[in-house]
């Protein structure tokens, strides 16, 4: 009879060939979990109705070209309403399928290396994470964003319920907090590979870690509890309904449960490796190892196994053998071992081990608090008393030593062996190649080899030897951040030239259009509900420009120029007609091939005396002829788009940077500059992200007339990943922006993002988009801000 709250095995199901390596519960049939494997298949399980109380395979998935890593349940949608299920694996692809046939709906394809991690959120978001050292957000069937920020393979993925927030873990002992595409905290704590992790609560989740420990943090940064039981890895997590109590698994052969904060029961498994878990509607609990078995575990009587499966399975585990220096056994000395008598005395807690002598065995016993008596878990090999040679025997060969190697690819451990006078390059070349791994990992095991054989100590690895996949002690390459800070707009000293003077800043007059200030645009009374905002389908550009002052300027810093950049006066005239021509709508002169190429060459001086040339160049990509010449198609377009790029660069001065940015916003007044920045979106909007952080009200209102440009020219389009930038750079300026000005450009442009899409409206709610702006709701100076966004939540409601 098991005592209360105590699990006991329901069932073991057979069925997979290879490690169980995810699990995940279903959402149809109900009561239903998926499972996938290294033999390249993942599986649904649904109970019988029969007595047995086991499980049956109602359905079977290929796809993957390699082995299976990792599984999550996408939830039904009004298209899918059995909802979908999507693997990820070390094809590097991600399969997403139904349950009407056993090939993938469709494939992800994007990661660079294994897809080890994955987890769903509302409205069919995807979140997937790789060795490649990237997570992914999926939505419907594309890539929409990228995060970028760690330093190695990212093992655990997960999304929060509200908010919009992500969650990745990595072997770099990190674990990241994201929001719309960029990171937004750090938590440090765990000492090696962080593994897995699980969401409690909209602001809590736990974390568990190569370093045995499992961590609870708050979003917030902070860490509340740290949790020890374990004894080695710990691989996956899973939390109870109650968001309090919770399960783990582990390299230590263990199902842990936990309540209140302690590991209340322990349930070893005859396997090597308890890869992952999951939690059934009904509490039960499943887990599946490195023996290719499915166990499930109840604490419900009715559904426990019958005393012949449950002493059967204490039979198997009874004869398992346990090598020390992977457990908790510490090292042996036979001879300082008890007897049998010493199982005569009750343990101190469930789980705990001891160890007792057998004739010429040493045999390891586990205390179970349900039943009240020591339980064997098997016979232990590897004791120092046993060892009569300095060598190890490995597959009939002795070695002087043979390392127990991790795996990164998720397969069971592997072993290497190696004698002190074999060439360490060599043996890691043979062991790549007989594991079929990549040989990138050459020189990582190659040093692993050297470092735990310094001084040419015999026998068994050192106790510090760590794995060279995913063991402490590997160099993290740091993430130093070494942007030059920035003060205020310089340009705002009396009698010096300012830039592009006159843009409006403030609220419009109220017959003003509430970009530029000017007529006509005639604001329509609030109480209407009419949205003059968004979407706005023609670019925003910055037009007001004093030429008498751009051209003094330029003169008189041409009196200091380098002798070798000094220009003639015949420049500096054709300079100044090419500015008269593109300035005045009235002018006879249309601009000149001759000089648009002196423009752009002299838009090549010294980046401390170019700002004036820069401030000629954004007026002239106005002008249908300009804007043709140097955005067209071909180099020209190219090679202006990398200049004014090397000229946001962080560490640049922020008269190119704002300037830059107000020469792409006007680009999009032609349809050459249009085509060429949607060309080179990706690499322009991620350098403009660059200068969220740059503390220049001008440069943040450029920044966010160039989101809006974008947004524009997207809108009626089925581009959604080109829209999830924007979405994720439009979320990332409102984090630093403080203008209102740039704020109001900034909320027309995901207005716009969103305005009549409905899969971008979801995938802005997905990013916690709502939760952002929501403060903004009320401002009413300048009221335009707080309409707009009223409208803009309207849309994403």
């Amino acid at each position: 009879m098991a005592s209360p709250n105590s699990y006991k095995l329901s069932c073991s199901i057979p069925g997979h060939e290879m490690d169980v390596r995810g699990l995940s519960a279903a959402v149809f049939p109900e009561g239903a979990f998926v499972s996938v494997s290294r033999d390249r298949t993942g599986r649904v399980w649904v109970q019988n109705s029969s007595p047995d109380m086991g499980f049956t395979e109602m359905h079977c998935m290929t796809g993957h070209q390699n082995f299976v890593s990792c599984v999550c349940v996408i939830a039904p949608s009004d298209t899918y309403p059995r909802g979908l299920i999507a693997t990820g694996g070390n094809d590097h692809n991600i399969c997403v399928f139904t349950l009407d046939q056993p090939q993938p709906l469709f494939t992800l394809k994007g990661h660079k290396n294994t897809v080890c991690a994955l987890s769903s959120g509302k409205f069919g978001t995807l979140l997937s994470g790789s060795w490649d050292t990237t997570a992914k957000v999926w939505l419907n069937e594309k890539c929409m964003m990228t995060l970028q920020g760690h330093s190695a393979a990212v093992w655990a993925v997960v999304i929060l319920p509200e908010q919009g927030l992500m969650l990745s873990g990595s072997a770099d002992k990190t674990i990241k907090l994201w929001r719309a595409g960029r990171c937004e905290k750090t938590f440090t704590g765990h000492e090696d590979c962080v593994r897995g992790l699980a969401v409690v609560s909209d602001l809590e989740f736990f974390s568990c870690s190569n370093d045995t420990s499992i961590r609870r943090w708050l979003v917030t940064g902070e860490c509340v509890q740290v949790y020890y039981g374990h004894t080695n890895y710990i691989y996956s997590l899973a939390v109870f309904p109650n968001g309090q109590d919770f399960v783990s698994t582990g390299e230590d052969r263990t199902l842990r449960i936990w309540r209140q904060g302690e590991c209340q029961q322990t349930i070893r498994l005859p396997a090597q490796s308890v890869w992952c878990c999951c939690i059934l509607p009904n509490g039960d609990i499943v887990v599946g190892a490195s023996d290719g078995l499915i166990r499930v575990f109840t604490e419900v009587e009715e559904r426990m196994a019958s005393p012949e499966a449950l002493q059967a399975f204490e039979d198997e585990l009874s004869k398992t053998t346990i090598d020390p220096k992977t457990g908790d056994l510490g090292d042996i000395k036979m001879e300082d071992l008890p007897g049998r008598e010493h199982l005569d005395e009750p343990g101190n807690r469930d789980g705990q081990t001891r160890l007792i002598k057998e004739g010429q065995n040493v045999e390891a016993y586990q205390w179970s608090v349900a039943d009240s008596r020591w339980v064997k878990i098997g016979d232990v090999v590897g004791g120092s008393n046993q060892q009569t040679s300095k060598k190890v025997n490995y597959e009939g060969k002795e070695y002087d030593f043979v390392f127990t190697i991790d795996i990164n690819e998720g397969g069971p451990s592997m072993k290497l062996p190696y004698n002190v006078t074999d060439d360490p390059w060599l043996t890691a070349h043979n062991f790549l190649q007989k594991n079929d791994l990549s040989p990138m990992f050459l020189d990582q095991v190659a040093n692993f080899i050297i470092e735990n054989t310094k001084g040419h100590t015999l026998g068994a690895a050192p106790p510090g030897a760590a794995d060279p996949f995913t063991g402490s002690g590997r160099y993290i390459p740091g993430a130093a951040d070494n942007r030059a800070g920035f003060g205020a707009d310089p340009f705002t000293g009396t009698g010096r030239y300012i830039p592009g003077t006159g843009t409006p800043s403030g609220a419009p007059l109220a017959a003003a259009d509430p970009f530029t200030g000017k007529s006509p645009w005639r604001r329509i009374q609030k109480q209407t509900c009419t949205n003059i905002y968004f979407p706005i389908t023609v670019g925003v550009t910055f037009e007001q420009a004093n030429t008498t002052q751009i051209m003094g300027t330029l003169r008189e810093l041409n009196v200091g120029a380098p002798g070798d950049c000094k220009l003639s006066e015949e420049v500096l005239r054709s300079l100044e007609k090419l500015l008269v021509s593109v300035c005045d709508p009235q002018a006879s002169e249309q601009p000149t091939t001759e000089q648009i190429s002196l423009l752009w060459k002299t838009t090549h001086w010294p980046e401390d005396i170019v700002f004036p040339i820069l401030d000629i160049l954004r007026l002239a990509v106005r002008h249908p002829q300009v804007n043709q010449s140097l955005c067209g198609s071909g180099a020209d377009g190219v090679a202006l788009c990398n200049h004014l790029l090397n000229l946001m660069k962080p560490q640049g001065r922020p008269a190119n940077q704002m300037l830059a940015l107000r020469t792409l916003c006007n680009c999009f007044g032609g349809q050459h500059g249009r085509d060429l920045l949607l060309a080179h979106r990706e690499a322009v909007l991620s350098r403009a992200t660059d200068l969220c952080s740059v503390c220049n009200k001008n440069i943040h209102i450029a920044l966010a007339t160039l989101v809006l440009n974008y947004a524009s020219s997207l809108h009626g389009q089925a581009d959604l990943e080109a829209k999830a930038q924007c979405l994720s750079v439009a979320s990332a300026a409102l984090e630093s922006v403080q203008d209102k000005e740039a704020v109001f450009r900034l909320l027309v442009a995901l207005g716009t993002t969103v305005a009549s899409d409905q899969m971008a409206q979801d995938l802005a709610k997905s990013l916690g988009v709502t939760s952002q702006i929501a403060k903004y709701s009320s401002v009413t100076d300048p009221a335009k801000v707080g309409e707009c966004c009223q409208l803009v939540l309207r849309e994403l409601q």
